[in-house]
């Protein structure tokens, strides 16, 4: 019998991509609101006590009403917002670094922020094996393809087409930064410097490391060796040592990918480092990883669907 799914937030574009790694699965039935519907709190809430997995690709405060909505349901929830990434109750939906286990018992999953996966699958396992400590002052640089501001940035960078670069969270808020810290394992907050280019989809993320500083005394290439020990076997997370690379590209018509790549540059010393992951911000960092959690949590195989 096919699993139910309710895309709540279908027409966005996360919902969308979505919607779009799922058509042609039969293990899947899923429950569509014409235009009229999706409005309707009726409408809804009987979609999401009629589904067996619903996720939710809504602003915050939307997807908090939706699991409000579905009380006394046995529906499970795979939430593509930032609203439940540290709540309680909820299980942080990044198998590679939470465990597969989890995810596949949980009802409540919070998908991971595009951002944070890219700076968690770097630092988290270089914290739990002590090579990092969790108590370094660490500093996140970012640039992402402009459709992770979704249709409002995307409309503005289509009407402004001279826009080369936007860089935003100036204030040294945003709605990532928990997660960061609560899931890397840190005892601090991170400093975070967002960017955002003219490309639809797309982002690198990168940690600089003054690791000559650190009391653990860590090495570049034993960093690259522990991802690599810890990655082994994942045919999403790759990581990548390259020794002729000098640069990473981001490019404008880049195609839809659900993988992701992680690398460590090290001057000749070792003692500097430039840890990277370069992922789409739609793909492992939104819809890819919301299908990779929803095989997991039907006992499919975990790469279904995706375009890796």
């Amino acid at each position: 019998m096919a699993t139910r799914i309710f895309i709540d937030g279908a027409a966005g574009t996360t919902g969308l991509e979505i919607r779009e790694r799922l058509d042609g699965r039969d293990a899947f039935e899923l429950i569509v609101l014409d235009d009229a519907e999706r409005k309707s709190e009726t409408a809804r809430r009987d979609a999401l006590h009629a589904a067996d997995i619903a996720i939710l690709c809504l602003p915050d405060d939307a997807a908090k009403e939706s699991v409000a909505l579905a009380a006394g349901s046995n529906t499970r929830f795979i939430d593509a917002s930032s609203a439940h990434r540290v709540a309680e109750g909820w299980t942080y939906g990044f198998p590679e670094v939470i465990g597969r286990e989890h995810i596949a018992e949980a009802q409540f999953v919070s998908n991971p922020g595009c951002y944070p996966t890219g700076f968690i699958a770097l630092i988290a396992p270089l914290v739990r094996a002590g090579l990092l400590p969790a108590d370094w002052p660490f500093t996140c640089n970012a640039v992402s393809g402009y459709s992770g501001g979704g249709k409002a940035l995307i409309e503005r960078f289509a009407a402004e087409p001279d826009i080369a670069f936007r860089t935003y969270g100036l204030n040294l808020d945003h709605k990532h930064l928990p997660e960061m810290q609560a899931h890397a394992g840190l005892d601090h907050g991170v400093l975070f410097a967002p960017s955002v280019v003219p490309a639809y989809r797309g982002m690198v993320v990168e940690v600089p490391l003054h690791l000559g500083a650190m009391s653990t005394g860590p090495h570049a290439d034993r960093l690259r060796d522990a991802l690599g020990q810890f990655y082994e076997g994942s045919q999403v997370v790759k990581v990548v040592h390259d020794e002729t690379e000098s640069e990473l590209l981001l490019h404008a018509d880049a195609p839809p990918r659900d993988d992701m790549e992680l690398r460590v540059f090290g001057n000749e010393g070792g003692w500097n480092a430039r840890l990277v992951a370069r992922l789409d911000n739609l793909g492992k960092g939104a819809s890819g990883a919301a299908i990779q959690n929803l095989n997991i949590m039907c006992g499919l195989p975990e790469t279904e669907g995706l375009n890796l």
